[in-house]
Formats: C-alpha cells, structure tokens, sequence
C-alpha cells in the first residue's frame, strides 16, 4: 500500500486506487453496528485512524497509504475490491477519500 502510494504520488497521479479483499471502508467492523463508509475526508480518515477503526494488519495500512498520497498532492483514494473497481470509479462502490 505505501509504495503504491510513494509510486502514485512521485508520478503526480490524481487517483490511488486500492484493491483490497472487501467492496469498501468499513467502522465498527465486525461489531452489530458495523457499516459501510461511502466518503471519507482525509481529516475524517485520521480521526478514525487515531480511534483505532482501522486494524495495523486489516485496512489500517491502507488508510495510511491513503493519508500519504493525499498529503502529497493526490486528490483522492478509492478503496475497493477487485470485483468492484468499475462500480467504484463510477462512484457507485468502495469509498472515496478526499483531502
């Protein structure tokens, strides 16, 4: 994820798309109240970073990445699955974070 990132942002790409194995962002994963996240900013990202939504071994690392690139003048990150790339470029799936 964060060469990904390094590699995105030394080439001035305006999008990072992260493959990952479930269709978008989730909070409260795996609890009763676990929901989707269809838009994040970069603001919104960290606090929820810092409130240890994302896991270091889950989607931790790839909200990093996120925060990374965005810091370095990428203007926006969608996360998703592979299944659902299309959808999400289209806006229709995954999640899209922002600065």
């Amino acid at each position: 994820d964060f060469a990904s990132a390094l590699l995105a942002s030394e080439i001035k790409a305006d999008l990072l798309l992260i493959s990952t194995s479930v269709d978008s962002v989730r909070l409260d994963y795996g609890k009763p109240r676990e929901r989707k996240v269809a838009r994040l900013t970069a603001k919104e990202a960290r606090r929820y970073l810092a409130e240890k939504q994302f896991p270091a071994g889950s989607m931790g690392p790839k909200i990093e990445a996120a925060l990374q690139f965005l810091a370095h003048g990428g203007k926006e990150v969608v996360i998703t699955s592979p299944e659902c790339i299309g959808q999400a470029l289209a806006g229709k799936a995954g999640t899209k974070i922002t600065a």
